[in-house]
C-alpha cells in the first residue's frame, strides 16, 4: 500500500474538514430560511408576483344544494362553537368559519402562524349545523371556508364576542363595547360608481398569527386579488371599548384604473330626520350612518348629512393630506330610529386615520339610491390624485376605529342634527326650511350675550330667502334656521353653513347637497 506524505495527507483531511462543515451550514442555512418567521413582506412578495401574472380567477364550486339561498336559509348553516380554533386553549382570542353558500360561492384559503409554522385550515363538514338544510356530506368534498369571525371579550370577561369579520369579496367589519354591526369597510374600491362598471378585489387568502396566552391585540395578513389589481395587507386587531383595526397595504396594478379607492367604506342611509320616510313608516329613523365627517390637514372639519336620492349622486371633497374622514352614526338615542330589533342607535361610526401624509388627493362620497333598508347605498374612500403605475408599488397605512361614545368629533362645535320641512308660513309654496342644531364646548363657554351668527352660503342653483341663529337653551348651543328656494328642481343645490362670533369660527362646516327632486 502507497503512503502519502503526512503534509499532504492533512491537507486532504482539512480540505474534507471544511467540505464537510460547508455542507453543515448550507443544510443550516435551508432550514433557517424553510422556518423564517412568517412576515407581510411575504404577502407582498405574493402580491407582486401576482401582479406581474395574467389574472386567473377561482371557479365557483357550490353544490346545487348550496346554491341561490336565500338570506335566511344560508344562516341555517352555524358554524359549532365547540370547533372554535384555540377555545381548546383557552386563548384569549378564538376563531369561527363561515360555510360557503348562497354568494359566497368561493372558497378562501385560511392559515394558522403559530411560531415558524405555517398551517392551512381545512374545512370539514363536521364543523357545521346545516340545521333545517338537507345536504348530502359527499356533495361538499373539496369546499373551503367561505370566510371567519374571531371572537374577544369586550363586554364581559365570562363571553367571548364577536368582534370582526372577514366575509366577501374584501369587506370587513368589527366592533366595539355595546356595538352593534352596522356599516362595512373594505381593502379596496375599484372604480366605484362609474359607467364602466365597478370591480371588487377579494381576499383570497389570509394568515392569523396564534395569540400568546393573554394577548390583546390579534394580526392578520391578507392577499388581495383581482383583474387589474392585487394587493397585501396587515390587519392588527385591538378590541375594546373602541375596537381599533391598524392596516398596512401594499397595492400593485396590473394595469391602470381610472378611480383608485383607498379606506373604502360601505353603509346604509334610508331616511331620516333631514329626508323624511317616503311612505308612512312608525320609525322616525332607518340608517346605520348619518353624515361623513372630513378633517382637513389644515384643521377645518366638515359635515356632510346623508340622503337617499332618487339618482346616483357624487361629491367629491379636495384635500392635501387629510388628518381623518369617517361615516358617522350621530344619532345615538333609541327615540331616534323606535327599532326594538335593529337597534340603529348602537350602530358603530367608523373612522380613518391616515398614519403618514397622503399627499394630494380628495374624499369622494357616493350615494345611490335604495327602496329599502336592506341594500348598502352609501361609500366614501380616498382617491389619489396620482395613483400608481402599473406593477409599481403603492404603500398605504392607517387606522380604522369603530366607534360608538367616544366618535370622532371636532374640539369646537358640530352639527347635531340636521332638519328638513316646507318654508312657508301660510300660504304654500315651494320655499324649503332646514333647522341646524350646533352643540360643541366652545359654544358651551360663551357668555349669553355673546354675537353669535350663523354664516350661510349657497351655490347658484338656489336663494336665500332668510337666516336666523338662536341659542338653543335646552341643548346649550345655538339653532340656525335657514329658509332657501331652489332655482332649477332638476338640479342638485350646494349649501354650506357654519358659526362664527365676530371672525372666530365656533363651529364644523355643514355641507349638504339637497338632491334633484
Amino acid at each position: 500500500m502507497e503512503f502519502l506524505p503526512n503534509h499532504v495527507s492533512r491537507m486532504i483531511s482539512h480540505r474534507a474538514l471544511r467540505l464537510a462543515l460547508a455542507s453543515v451550514l448550507s443544510v443550516c442555512a435551508l432550514i433557517s430560511g424553510a422556518a423564517h418567521a412568517f412576515s407581510f413582506d411575504d404577502v407582498a412578495k405574493q402580491a407582486r408576483t401576482l401582479a406581474n401574472n395574467r389574472y386567473k380567477p377561482k371557479d365557483p364550486n357550490l353544490p346545487k344544494a348550496l346554491q341561490n339561498l336565500t338570506y335566511d336559509r344560508y344562516r341555517n348553516i352555524r358554524f359549532k362553537p365547540e370547533k372554535a380554533l384555540w377555545r381548546a386553549q383557552k386563548l384569549p382570542f378564538e376563531l369561527m368559519f363561515f360555510h360557503e353558500g348562497s354568494y359566497y360561492d368561493r372558497p378562501v384559503k385560511i392559515n394558522e402562524l403559530a411560531g415558524n409554522r405555517v398551517h392551512e385550515l381545512r374545512y370539514s363538514p363536521d364543523m357545521f349545523d346545516f340545521g333545517a338544510l338537507k345536504v348530502d356530506p359527499k356533495q361538499l368534498r373539496g369546499l373551503g371556508f367561505a370566510g371567519f369571525r374571531i371572537h374577544f371579550p369586550v363586554n364581559t370577561p365570562k363571553y367571548k364576542d364577536e368582534v370582526m369579520v372577514f366575509l366577501g369579496a374584501s369587506y370587513f367589519r368589527a366592533l366595539g363595547k355595546n356595538q352593534t354591526y352596522g356599516l362595512s369597510a373594505r381593502g379596496l374600491a375599484l372604480d366605484t360608481a362609474l359607467n364602466s362598471g365597478e370591480e371588487f378585489p377579494r381576499f383570497t387568502e389570509f394568515w392569523i398569527q396564534r395569540p400568546a396566552p393573554g394577548a390583546k391585540e390579534l394580526t392578520i395578513y391578507a392577499l388581495l386579488d383581482s383583474p387589474r389589481a392585487t394587493g397585501a395587507y396587515r390587519f392588527t386587531l385591538r378590541p375594546g371599548v373602541d375596537t381599533t383595526v391598524d392596516v398596512k397595504a401594499e397595492l400593485f396594478l396590473r394595469e391602470n384604473v381610472t378611480k383608485l379607492g383607498i379606506a373604502p367604506l360601505t353603509s346604509m342611509f334610508f331616511y331620516g330626520e333631514n329626508q323624511p320616510a317616503a311612505v308612512p313608516d312608525y320609525r322616525p329613523e332607518v340608517h346605520d350612518s348619518d353624515g361623513l365627517s372630513i378633517q382637513s390637514g389644515t384643521g377645518e372639519w366638515i359635515w356632510r348629512p346623508l340622503v337617499n336620492p332618487k339618482r346616483l349622486l357624487v361629491s367629491s371633497f379636495a384635500l392635501s393630506n387629510p388628518a381623518g374622514f369617517g361615516l358617522q352614526q350621530r344619532d345615538r338615542d333609541f327615540g331616534d330610529y323606535q327599532d326594538l330589533d335593529d337597534r340603529y342607535e348602537s350602530r358603530p361610526s367608523a373612522w380613518v386615520e391616515p398614519k403618514g401624509k397622503w399627499g394630494a388627493g380628495r374624499v369622494e362620497l357616493v350615494q345611490i339610491p335604495t327602496p329599502d333598508e336592506t341594500n348598502d347605498n352609501i361609500v366614501a374612500y380616498w382617491v389619489p390624485d396620482a395613483p400608481p403605475k402599473p406593477k409599481q408599488a403603492y404603500s398605504i397605512e392607517y387606522r380604522l376605529s369603530w366607534q360608538k361614545e367616544n366618535d370622532k368629533r371636532p374640539p369646537m362645535a358640530w352639527v347635531s342634527q340636521s332638519r328638513r320641512g316646507h318654508g312657508y308660513r301660510g300660504k304654500p309654496d315651494d320655499s324649503l326650511l332646514f333647522a341646524l342644531d350646533f352643540e360643541g364646548p366652545a359654544l358651551k363657554k360663551l357668555p349669553e350675550d355673546a354675537k353669535v351668527e350663523g354664516n350661510v352660503s349657497i351655490d347658484g342653483n338656489g336663494k336665500i330667502l332668510e337666516v336666523q341663529t338662536q341659542r338653543n337653551d335646552v341643548t346649550g348651543g345655538y339653532r340656525v334656521m335657514l329658509r332657501m328656494r331652489r332655482v332649477d328642481a332638476e338640479k342638485p343645490v350646494e349649501m354650506r353653513a357654519y358659526l362664527r362670533n365676530g371672525s372666530n369660527t365656533l363651529s364644523e362646516t355643514w355641507s349638504y347637497l339637497l338632491p334633484p327632486e
